[in-house]
């Protein structure tokens, strides 16, 4: 019976006011997430610059290869890392501030993810020796202590004199 008065009161609304069955997401739909079309002029490129709160001189879109970036600006790659930790972000977990526009390859260039440093920690040289120093000394050990015997000999158990009883289970 409940089923039927609800399905009654939705019939009444949507006679009432069919708008109140839509529910539209008014902020942000998909096409606001697209690039726009590769700017060609420079009122284009401008108000691209001015759209992803970018100066003029530092925005430069991606080219235009058939990728479909259009007018979406083409940051440096710097890894998330490399950023300055101590910097008041407005976002400090993701290193990022508000209305900052993200890296085309945001997934990849996040903190979980590898980034290349700018000076690695240690040259490849230092990589190699270290490399070859420990297995140089793995086979230099278990080569000269090859002789010697790296566990404990375990050999089945001796019962002195066989056909002596030791024990008995004989009440007395």
């Amino acid at each position: 019976m409940a089923l039927f008065r609800g399905a009654k009161l939705v019939c009444n609304l949507a006679r009432a006011h069919p708008a109140s069955l839509i529910v539209p997401v008014r902020n942000h739909w998909n096409k606001d997430f697209k690039p726009g079309k590769y700017p060609t002029t420079e009122e284009e490129r401008l108000a691209a610059a001015k759209k992803y709160n970018l100066h003029p001189d530092d925005y430069q879109p991606y080219p235009d290869d058939g990728e479909g970036y259009g007018d979406y600006p083409k940051l440096p790659d710097v890894p998330v890392e490399m950023k300055d930790p101590h910097y008041p972000y407005d976002f400090p977990e993701l290193k990022r501030n508000f209305n900052e526009p993200v890296h085309i390859d945001y997934t990849l260039w996040s903190e979980d993810r590898f980034g290349y440093s700018e000076k690695p920690r240690f040259t490849l040289k230092y990589q190699l020796f270290v490399f070859t120093g420990i297995m140089a000394s793995c086979f230099a050990v278990y080569y000269l202590l090859e002789d010697y015997k790296g566990f404990l000999p375990v050999v089945p158990k001796q019962y002195p004199g066989e056909g002596k009883v030791h024990y008995t289970f004989e009440s007395k």
